[in-house]
């Protein structure tokens, strides 16, 4: 069977090929050439691969149960047929080179071409082909090995449209980066014109406004005192605002300076500083365990100023202030809270806190800029971490801070 030997070592030399075909013929345990080719006859049928061979005038002469199992032909049904059969029309002038490198004893190695099954279906294959001997050596047709590699290409097709995509998203990203490079010089530019252009006419109203209170308080009727009183004080809050939006444009531009942070000890210098800004008030705070943390310590303080002050002002209209401030673990990350028996707020509007300007009381209740919450949510998811509140109307609120912790924290 000069098929079947030549299909065994259809990748090697001629050298190489006689070798092998005296290894094979050798090996132990065959009784005689029919036993030994009855064996590659089994293997050959039961290859997963289809193996077909095929005379010059383009007969199938054999075809194993791999070529039935990809094409949906049988070997009754495809033995005798023209090689044509499962070659796409387009592809017939490629068979035809094919033949003539055969006919000159080559030995084409893996290349990849289309094939149509039973139906009209077609799809990639692999095929690794080479002559096809009798006997006395004589070329008689030609081997073929077909591979179906219609999910390797459906893969590479596939790889290739995400490298595509992800290039796409690269280049996005380089734009938005350009664009908000582009914004962030806004702001910059606009942070100057605040600091410089807002600061000079506000410093003159409020000033004027205190000529006139001094200078001609004697003159001036009650209303018009405090008129002039309301100017003062709202001039003040632009000012404040004013030093709360350069604050809030500032932090995304600081770089986060990671060290130990003794939260304990920001907290209770938070507090202190606190109580000496509203002497006369009874707080009953409690302070539970408060662990340490790594981070940017100027930061983490003023997270602690805008939560600690916030607790002291919505608890401003209760007859007996509660505070509460702990921490606790939750897989990798230290949670620290701040909780109050304040005005609280309605958590609908929750997610509103933490935007610039987002407010849920109004200023003739309680004072404020709306920007210290901004602040708070900027400087923690620079740290990586997270920020949320529950409350309810009247019975208080409660603000947590989520870090993770690292390997120093534990």
């Amino acid at each position: 069977m000069p098929v079947i030997k030549e299909l065994f070592i259809i990748n090697t030399t001629k050298k190489k090929k006689t070798e092998a075909v005296l290894a094979l013929k050798h090996i132990p345990g065959y009784k005689n050439d029919e036993e030994y080719n009855r064996h590659l006859a089994a293997i050959v049928d039961s290859s997963y691969d289809a193996i077909i061979s095929k005379n010059f005038d383009g007969t199938i002469t054999s075809w194993n149960k791999g070529s039935e199992k990809m094409f949906g032909y049988s070997s009754k049904q495809a033995i005798g047929e023209n090689i044509s059969l499962i070659i796409p029309p387009e592809y017939l002038n490629q068979e035809k080179k094919i033949v003539e490198k055969i006919r000159n004893n080559e030995i084409i190695d893996h290349f990849e071409t289309v094939r149509v099954k039973k139906g009209g279906e077609q799809f990639y294959v692999s095929l690794t082909v080479s002559p096809l001997k009798d006997e006395a050596g004589c070329i008689i047709g030609a081997s073929k090995i077909v591979r179906d590699i219609s999910s390797l290409k459906k893969a590479e097709a596939e790889l290739i449209r995400a490298n595509k995509e992800l290039i796409f998203q690269k280049k996005e990203k380089e734009n938005q980066a350009a664009e908000l490079e582009a914004v962030n010089k806004e702001l910059e530019s606009f942070s100057y014109s605040v600091s410089h252009d807002l600061r000079a006419p506000l410093r003159a109203i409020n000033g004027f406004t205190r000529i006139l209170l001094e200078d001609y308080l004697v003159q001036l009727d009650d209303e018009a005192k405090e008129i002039l009183e309301e100017i003062i004080s709202n001039s003040n809050k632009m000012g404040e605002l004013i030093d709360n939006l350069l604050s809030f444009s500032r932090i995304s531009k600081q770089h986060v300076s990671m060290v130990d942070v003794n939260i304990k000890e920001l907290v209770n210098s938070v507090v202190a500083e606190q109580k000496q800004i509203e002497p006369t008030r009874t707080i009953n705070l409690t302070l539970k365990k408060l662990e340490n943390i790594t981070g940017d310590r100027n930061m983490l303080k003023q997270v602690f100023i805008n939560l600690i002050s916030n607790a002291f002002k919505y608890t401003g209209k209760k007859k007996q202030t509660v505070i509460e401030i702990g921490s606790y673990h939750e897989k990798d990350d230290c949670i620290y809270y701040v909780k109050d028996n304040g005005a609280g707020f309605d958590m609908q509007y929750a997610d509103k806190l933490f935007g610039v300007f987002q407010r849920l009381h109004s200023s003739n209740e309680f004072e404020g800029t709306g920007v210290g919450l901004a602040i708070i949510h900027k400087i923690i998811s620079k740290h990586g971490g997270k920020v949320w509140a529950e409350a309810k109307v009247d019975e208080g609120a409660c603000f947590y801070i989520s870090l993770p912790v690292t390997a120093n924290n534990q």
